[in-house]
């Protein structure tokens, strides 16, 4: 099967692209490189050494023999897209392609823009690619658990059965976006779902939770296959950003209480999940969405866990409550269903086994690299 990876430089794409060629499937990448742009902007930069993606995927070949096909474009440019699936003809396309950042999204106006018309509009395209010239390909679209915020009632796969004024449906979801970039995903299923009905395309629409861990099978057989650790304001999660807090011996920067709770689950889970998407198609027509987590936490809990990880390596760790920069439910009710991967096979790996190898021994190795202009937060959602 050939499966293109949109947005295959980046921090799950890489790892999934790696793991579907090792697992024998014909890959190409497909990426316009922004994101290593954006860190430039930034002036951020991941924890771990990125070579140029011609020599990654060229060291792939070099170490398993098998060929990964590249193209470097933008997939606003329609022109651009059809020509490369034209020229590829993938089976199934993986869409990581899209600013995945919420604080990123919250900077100013500009961002925002940005952020909604790069996700929107490359979907957008895709679909209409599909509609067009590839009816029967597969799209498995990483969507998020950010879609559905933090309601009061237990958070259902992609759809939820209502029973309003004697008559009964299932439905959408009701979303709850938290930041311009999670309503972009919003808008992105909304026209998925739209497309599904309408030209009967198939979809598979994966709502991941944080994704941790640098480790997968393939990104650690040598160093310039190495993954991305994104610690910064901007790019970088709680939980990294703590287990370089740790490494440093900066205090843990927990936001306000510490209450918000989130879906979370290894890098090593998300690509078993992108292949069990592939290898179990959604029929034609059908819209499906699998939430895709294995564990959920809150950000105390994941700041005590790192104190405990790293005193164990004999780190002298503190955890400190800063002012949240988010405007967010601290306190909250979260219960999500994730059945639907476990049942195509998924075997999660967790949290308190992967701390150690997968986060803070790297953050620990390449401590020198941090820079610690970018260890608290610059990005205000009130402002």
């Amino acid at each position: 099967m050939r499966v293109l990876v949109i947005g295959g430089d980046g921090y799950c794409g890489w790892a999934t692209a790696l793991h579907l060629s090792n697992r024998g499937y014909e890959v190409g990448i497909l990426d316009s490189l922004v994101r290593r742009h954006w860190d430039m902007q930034l002036g951020a930069d991941t924890l771990t050494p990125i070579a140029p993606i011609q020599q990654r995927i060229q060291r792939w070949q070099d170490l398993t023999g098998k060929k990964i096909d590249l193209f470097i474009g933008d997939i606003n440019n329609y022109e651009f897209l059809i020509d490369a699936l034209r020229r590829f003809q993938p089976d199934s396309l993986v869409h990581f392609g899209e600013q995945r950042s919420a604080p990123f999204s919250m900077i100013d106006r500009e961002h925002a823009v940005l952020t909604q018309v790069n996700n929107v509009v490359g979907t957008l395209n895709l679909l209409y690619a599909m509609k067009d010239e590839f009816p029967d390909c597969h799209l498995v679209k990483l969507g998020t658990m950010g879609e559905y915020g933090t309601p009061n009632i237990d958070i259902e796969e992609g759809y939820i059965t209502i029973e309003h004024n004697g008559r009964k449906d299932t439905l959408p979801y009701p979303k709850q976006p938290g930041s311009f970039y999670h309503a972009s995903k919003v808008h992105d299923s909304t026209n998925i779902h739209l497309a599904c009905r309408i030209w009967g395309l198939r979809v598979t629409d994966l709502n991941q939770g944080v994704v941790y861990g640098v480790l997968t099978e393939e990104t650690g057989m040598d160093e310039m296959l190495i993954n991305r650790l994104d610690y910064d304001g901007v790019f970088g999660t709680a939980l990294n950003r703590f287990c370089i807090q740790a490494a440093i011996g900066h205090p843990l920067t927990v936001y306000g209480s510490g209450g918000q709770t989130r879906a979370f689950l290894d890098i090593r889970d998300t690509v078993r999940c992108m292949e069990l998407a592939i290898a179990n198609p959604a029929q034609a027509g059908e819209f499906r969405v699998f939430n895709q987590f294995t564990e959920m936490f809150n950000v105390g809990d994941l700041a005590i866990m790192v104190k405990k990880a790293g005193n164990a390596l004999g780190l002298n760790v503190e955890i400190n409550n800063i002012d949240n920069p988010r405007v967010e439910n601290e306190q909250h009710y979260f219960n999500a269903k994730n059945t639907n991967l476990l049942e195509l096979g998924l075997q999660p790996h967790l949290l308190s086994d992967s701390l150690l190898d997968s986060l803070l021994n790297f953050a620990v190795k390449y401590q020198n690299r941090v820079d610690k202009n970018h260890i608290l937060p610059k990005v205000s959602w009130r402002r």
